[in-house]
């Protein structure tokens, strides 16, 4: 493999669909046939790729020994030693500040934002990822924080329903990737990543469950609330409550009858009933918000 394609490889492409929050805002606010607001959108999506580009660097430098004692993420680039750790390094230090003074380039509080997921990623990294519960609400909090740049960056006031299911359906993914780790590596889990000692399949499927019913209720509410009826103009986003659904119970029957949800990136691009039912759902809300009479 060659350098240049295992960086690539580093930098984890396929996980930068979690950057797509950012569009949220542009979507639900009806912005869509605004050019001046795609545009800041879009280049706000490739910022916020720089930035976890550089936190995955780090990341993988900082958990070298853990990931080389992982039955799968010893073949990531930098932990085989396909990627030296001082250009991982270099990379990271040329990419956060891309990210840091692009965001503020778009408006000041995009880029305060950005630092703040700057920040947060890299606290969790070296610091939060050990304290138990305070680690999968810190990577929630970085979903909650893409989705709030999408909005700075277009200026516009993003709904405290919309805040609300993001972080629920994050800690959905991230207390669904706990438990899986827990189920695949089982005693040795724990040399990979520490905190997993702190959890049980039995504590996880509990806190699944409340998040799950939790994020459900939550999307009803905010479909119905009578602020989103007002600013979309419709109530017909209820009617994409069944994609909601569908989309909850699916993930969960991967993740407990065919032992997925380690990887949810993966999970969403490889699962081809999860990723149209994706399709259809926001094909839906395009609909409804903007084509609908």
């Amino acid at each position: 493999m060659s350098l240049a394609i295992a960086l690539l490889r580093a930098v984890r492409p396929k996980q930068w669909t979690k950057n797509l929050l950012v569009f949220a805002a542009l979507i639900f606010a009806q912005q869509m046939d605004d050019r001046a607001s795609v545009l800041s959108a879009i280049v706000t999506f490739f910022l916020f790729c720089a930035l976890s580009a550089s936190v995955y660097l780090v990341n993988d430098v900082v958990d070298i020994e853990e990931d080389r004692a992982h039955p799968q993420k010893r073949y990531r680039p930098i932990a085989a030693g396909l990627v030296p750790v001082s250009l991982a390094l270099m990379v990271a230090m040329v990419l956060a500040p891309v990210g840091i003074v692009g965001c503020c380039l778009i408006n000041l509080p995009t880029g305060a934002v950005a630092l703040s997921y700057l920040l947060i990623t890299l606290a969790y990294h070296f610091l939060l990822k050990h304290t138990v519960i305070v680690d999968v609400m810190t990577v929630a909090a970085g979903f909650v924080l893409r989705a709030v740049a999408g909005a700075t960056a277009i200026e516009v006031e993003i709904s405290p329903w919309l805040l609300i299911c993001t972080l629920l359906l994050a800690l959905f993914l991230a207390l669904s990737k706990r438990r899986q780790e827990i189920v695949a590596l089982g005693d040795a889990g724990v040399n990979h990543r520490r905190i997993l000692s702190e959890y049980s399949p039995q504590l996880l499927d509990q806190m699944i469950s409340l998040v799950t019913a939790s994020t459900l209720m939550s999307y009803c509410l905010y479909t119905i609330d009578e602020r989103t009826i007002n600013v979309v103009g419709t109530h017909n986003l209820m009617y994409t409550i069944p994609f909601v659904i569908y989309g909850l119970f699916r993930y969960l029957y991967l993740v407990h009858q065919k032992d997925q949800g380690g990887a949810p990136d993966r999970v969403l691009l490889t699962d081809g009933p999860l990723l149209l039912n994706v399709a259809l759902y926001v094909a839906a809300v395009v609909i409804i918000l903007y084509l609908a009479p």
